[in-house]
Order: structure tokens, then sequence, then C-alpha cells
């Protein structure tokens, strides 16, 4: 049997995922941080992360991570309670700690081999050491005062008795002197002793949590409880079983580490009553009188003294009311991606089944059996469905700002990145795998786009330049573009070493958009020499490849002297999209209603030529260019359909602004299921997927971007005898 060993691998397995997402927190705010950003939320964000590391290493018996983490937990331990500055170099050798934390993760995993840790585990405690950067000086002790004015030394006088010698210069003139009381003689006063208040909130016993517990683990550090408030306690009538109404009072000896007593409360919910002070300072005067004979008051001596047998009382932050009535911590459960995927094609289905409804019954009928109602559940389970897989592409962006800043160091120029549309939700598969897309094209923009400082200030730009970073959802694709302010692409160079390397011939001619795109071919690469960066051609040629097998295509535009934009449209796994069904002969196309405008029927005149490839019509006063579906897919009949027999839609794009796309005849309006093509053909420009009609029949499903971004020859795409 070896259902004990299963049950540990899916345990582990859960944690190796919990440390994918802990690593992701730990270089969001370490990138945070880097940037400027030492708030205590950025810090204490960083230091939860690699402590459940840490936890769930131990647990599992992965020692090395368990070592390495536990070190590196120190110091940010220190970081957060203020101990240690976070200034940029005590971040930078954090951030390389996150580069060997990282591959003791995969290690762990079983992906790689256990790194080289030695020398960083050596910058960390001279870190901790010096409280602050390796390699500091630590701080010189403070040089003993001088004496005020030496007094001198008494004699013996015969009987063994030396007089005190007091440290004054002046006498009282009544004849007393103020005692001497050697303050080195007195003990020292123990550290003030801590307060520490507990409440748990529902949230917290409806995980499971047991308040006992914690209190127990705080008396074995030497604690007592002393006090319960019980006030909020209602009547046995209206106690609720599932809420908490007590909140603990529990005193501690000062000598106990804040951050063992912090570590007691890692796993409690965070709307939790958790106050954790210190006990405030008290001024205990110690007079020196003169004898009680005596009428005359003698100097006095204040001392503080450290009361350690009262706690002090502590105002509570948080009433019990208000522990009753917080809002409950968000809850997950972990669900494996192919459940979701096949409750995501059921829900498919069903929008499949409600076309094919629409279809055979009559508006009467679809009101009679509530159709439009169904439709509209379905939608919203399907939009509850993709939400699940959802997830902001914020992740795969979080991994750019420190890679640009290795870069920098790398390449000595200077660059200010700028995002958009981070929160935009990209299927989860998506954002894992556009990871090295994005890290090549970063590459590509600070190597080979933006010029040097001194390129630059000569060309009369800023010295710095600027990628822009930007993500958006447009129909049923995201639109991901990755933009420079550089010196754009060198054609002449691109093509010379296109045809040095074979991969075009000398006389071949080619548009500005097909030499931009050599740079994407294997094996193609402009640089001198082979570097860190670049030189061995492989870096376009992964962004190309990585972003077809998603069923995505690349985009390059770029303009001499000014720069280069990337634009990497992505296919999205499964959608309803609001479609309209138009017929190119006897086949019928999907227009996304996001992309369209309006539609015409042309009168006489109203479409004119302007080449014999090419045409235009006039709307409003504006001329706008025209595409023939037919011919673009190579459907088009011997005698071309006149325009006044067709429906010209008028479309909206990214680089073409408003193109007419002209079609035979428009059917109906559909809500359609998005299926993607990737798994059974190769990626065909022009084509977003396909889906299943009312009838059972099939149809292809057009992406208006790519399909009118080409223009004459470059607009043939062989589709003819893909529909059915």
């Amino acid at each position: 049997m070896s259902t004990g060993n299963d049950e540990l691998d899916e345990i582990q397995a859960i944690f190796f995922e919990e440390c994918a997402e802990g690593l992701a927190v730990a270089e969001q705010g370490l990138s945070a941080m880097a940037a400027g950003d030492v708030s205590a939320d950025v810090i204490a964000g960083v230091f939860r992360a690699v402590h459940s590391i840490k936890g769930g290493s131990g647990a599992f018996g992965h020692a090395a991570l368990l070592a390495f983490s536990h070190r590196f937990e120190n110091v940010l331990d220190e970081v957060r309670a203020g101990h240690i500055a976070a200034s940029a170099e005590v971040t930078k050798v954090m951030l390389n700690a996150f580069d060997i934390l990282s591959d003791h993760v995969a290690a762990a995993q079983g992906t790689a081999a256990v790194p080289a840790d030695a020398t960083m585990l050596e910058q960390l405690d001279a870190i901790l050491e010096h409280k602050g950067m390796p390699g500091a000086a630590a701080p010189a002790p403070a040089a003993p005062a001088a004496p005020a004015s030496a007094a001198p030394v008494a004699e013996d006088d015969g009987f063994g008795f030396v007089p005190v010698a007091a440290a004054v210069d002046d006498f009282d003139p009544f004849g007393f002197e103020p005692v001497a009381i050697d303050l080195d003689d007195l003990a020292p006063a123990e550290p003030q002793a801590w307060t520490v208040r507990f409440g748990p909130s529902r949230a917290a016993l409806a995980n499971g949590s047991e308040p006992l517990l914690l209190i127990r683990e705080l008396e074995s550090l030497g604690g007592a409880i002393v006090a319960v408030d019980a006030t909020a306690l209602p009547g046995l009538r209206d106690l609720d079983p599932e809420e908490s109404y007590l909140v603990w009072t529990v005193s501690l000896p000062g000598t106990v580490a804040e951050t063992d007593i912090r570590e007691c409360f890692d796993f409690v919910a965070p709307d939790s009553v958790i106050e954790i002070t210190q006990d405030a300072v008290t001024e205990t005067p110690i007079v020196v009188e003169a004898p009680a004979a005596q009428a005359i008051e003698a100097p006095m001596l204040t001392l503080v003294e450290t009361s350690t047998a009262v706690v002090a009382p502590v105002t509570a932050t948080t009433t019990a009311a208000e522990v009753r009535t917080a809002e409950p911590a968000a809850q997950t459960i972990r669900v494996d991606l192919s459940k979701l995927d096949q409750l995501l094609n059921l829900v498919g289905e069903l929008v499949i089944r409600g076309s094919i409804l629409s279809d055979r019954l009559s508006p009467v009928d679809q009101e009679r059996v509530e159709l439009p109602e169904l439709s509209r559940l379905t939608r919203q389970i399907q939009d509850n469905v993709m939400s699940l897989r959802a997830q902001p592409i914020k992740q795969a962006f979080s991994r750019v700002p420190r890679m640009l800043r290795d870069l920098m160091a790398e390449t000595g120029k200077k660059v200010v990145l700028e995002t958009s549309g981070e929160m935009t939700e990209v299927d989860k598969g998506v954002i894992e795998k556009i990871g090295d897309p994005l890290t090549h094209m970063i590459r590509n923009a600070v190597d080979h786009g933006i010029e040097s400082t001194d390129e630059r200030i000569a060309a009369g730009k800023p010295a710095e330049g600027t990628i822009r970073l930007s993500a958006e959802q447009k129909g049923a694709r995201i639109v991901v573009r990755v933009s420079d302010d550089g010196r754009g692409i060198n054609r002449e160079r691109v093509r010379a070493k296109a045809i040095e390397k074979g991969i075009i011939s000398a006389d071949a001619q080619l548009s500005d958009e097909e030499i931009d795109s050599l740079i994407c071919a294997p094996g193609f690469s402009t640089a001198e020499t082979i570097s860190n960066i670049s030189g061995r051609g492989v870096g376009m040629d992964v962004v190309r490849s990585n972003v077809e097998a998603l069923g995505g295509r690349v985009e390059i535009h770029s303009t001499p002297g000014e720069g280069t934009t990337f634009v990497m449209a992505l296919p999205l796994t499964l959608a309803i999209l609001d479609g309209m069904i138009v017929r190119l002969g006897d086949q019928r196309y999907v227009v996304p209603l996001a992309n369209v405008i309006e539609t015409v029927r042309p009168e006489t005149g109203q479409v004119k030529p302007t080449s014999p490839t090419q045409e235009v019509i006039e709307l409003r006063g504006s001329y706008l260019p025209i595409r023939r579906v037919d011919e673009m897919f190579g459907f088009a009949a011997n005698d071309r359909r006149s325009p006044e027999e067709s429906v010209v839609i008028i479309v909206e794009s990214d680089a073409s602004g408003h193109v007419g796309l002209m079609v035979d005849t428009i059917d109906n309006r559909r809500e359609v299921v998005i299926k993607s093509l990737e798994d059974n053909l190769h990626p065909i420009r022009g084509l977003g997927g396909a889906t299943i009609l009312g009838d059972g029949s099939i149809a292809l499903i057009l992406d208006i971007d790519a399909l009118v971004a080409a223009s004459g020859n470059h607009s043939k795409f062989a589709l003819k005898g893909m529909a059915a």
C-alpha cells in the first residue's frame, strides 16, 4: 500500500505551490523596496513569504532550504523590527539572496542542483553582525569620559577609616555633604514586561484554530494570563457556537524576544485582535534624606526604576464588539486545473445547446421556455468559471523590474519602466508561458533598442531610455505590448545579416514589415559578440515560437530613431463571445462585435477603386479602406461580387484604425463559444479560433486586428478548403 506516500506527495506538491506563490510575493516586495518603498507592510510581506517557505521546508526535511531560508529570515526580521535600515545596499544583498532562495526551492523540487550559498550566507551574517552593510566596520567603543576634577587622596586617620570623598565642588552651607551613591553598584533593571492581548476572530475559528493552544504556547515562553475580557459574551439563548467572544490578556517577561512572541501568531487569521505592547517605563524617586533630627532638606537623587511587578493597563484598539462584526477573512481551496477545464467545456456545451434551441424554436416558443433567461444564467456561470482560472497579468509583469535592474547594471544604460493594464486578467496557463517571451523582449529592448547615454544625448533624447509594458483585453484576445523609445530597427543591417546567414536570398524583395520579422528567424542576431544578454540568435525566435504555441501572434512595429514596439496577441483559452455571423459564399464566419462600429449597404458609386487591388468607401465625407474578405482567404469567384450586392462592416483595429470588411451577407448575432485551433492546426494569421453553431456546423472566428493589418499582396491567407 502506498496511500501514505501518495498523500505525502500531494501535501508536498501543495507546499511547492505555496513556495511559488511566496517567491512571487517576496520578489514583488523586494522589487518595491529597491524602488524606494520600504514601508512596514512591504517589508512584512517579504518576511511572511520567506517565513512560510522556511516552515514548510522544515516539515518536509529539506535541510538546505531550511538552513538558508532561516538565515535570510533573520535578516528580514531585523529589518522589519527597524534594527537594520532597509538601505539600497542591504536591499541589493537581499535581492541576491532571493535568487539563491529560488534555486534552493528548485533543488528541493528536484529540478535543479543545490546552489552554492556559502558566500551569500557570509553576507547575510555580516549584515546581522554589523547591523547594516556587510564589511562595514563595527562601531568603535565610546572612549571613557575624562574625570571631572581629581579630588585629593585622603590619608588614613590611624584607625583604618578613610573619609568619603564627595565628587562635588561646593558644600552645603549648613555642613551637610551629599551622600555619594555609586550607580555602578545598582543592579541593572530588567527589560520592561510584555503585555499581549489576543482575541480570535470568527474566521480563525472557522479555519480550525484552537485559541488555547496559542495561549499555552505563550505560557511556554513564561507568560501568564492576567485577565480575560468576557464583556462581549451574550446570554445562552443568543450564543453562537461559531463566534469568538473572549479576549485574553497575557503578561510575559521582558527578557522574551519580540520575534518569539510574534511567531506564535504567524498562522492566525489577520482580522483577529493581536496587540503586543511593552509596559511603560515608570519613574520611582530614590530620595536620600538627612537624619530625622535635622530639619534641613538634603539633595535628592532621582533614578529611573522599571516596575516588573505591575502590568500597566493597555488601551484596546479594537473592541470586543468590533471583533464580533469583523469582516471574515477570505477562504481558499486548491483545485486541479484539469477539473476547471472540464467545467469550462461543460459550460461551453451549455452555450452550444442554447444556440441549437435558439435556431430551432420560434420567438414565441423561446419566450415560453424562458430561453433568454437560460442564456443569461449560462453566461454568468461561464464568467464565474473563467474567473477561477484567470489571474492578473501582474504576476508576469512583476519579474520585469528586477530583470531590468540587472540589465542596466550589465550594460551601463539607464532605463525607466512604465507599466499599464497590470490587473488585466489572463488565463493561468498563459501567464506561465509568457515569462520567457517577456524576458527576451525586454533583453532585446535594452541591448539593441535603447541607446547608450551619450548616444541619446547626442540625438536630443533624454539620458534615460523608456520601456513601456502594457496589457489589455480586446475581444477574444489579450494584447501585450513591449515598446521602447530607442534607435529602432536598422533594416539595412538586418537585411544584410539575413543574407549573410542564408536566411533570405540576396535578390529577395521584402517590405519593411517582412524585414522586421526577420529578427524572429531561428539563429538570427545582429550582435557582433556573444554576451550574457544576446548574440546567440535564440531570443526573438523563442518569442515567436512560444507565442505561436499558445495560438497567438507576434507583430513588430518600428520607426528608425524613435523606437520599436513588439505586440503579442494571445487568445483566451475559452470564452463566450458576442459575435456577428456573416457569410462568404456558402461558408459562415464570426466577426467579434467588440470590433464592429457599424454596417453599411453600399449605394452605387459609394465604393471606389484606388488601384487594381485596393478600394475605399466614401462615408460621411471620409474615405475608409476596404478589404474583400473572400479574396483575402482565396474564396473569390471568377466574377467579383459588386459592392451593391454586398455588406461592408466597419471595424476598428489598433494597427489600421477604421477599415471596412466586405462580406456577402449578415445572418444574425449570436453568443458563440471560442474553441482554440492550437491543438489541431498551426496558427493561422487572421483567425482567432473556431466555434460550433446551432446547426452543428463549424464557423471560423476572425481575428480583426491581424486581418486588417495586412495590405496588397501580403493580405493573402491560405485557408481555402479549411472552413466547412
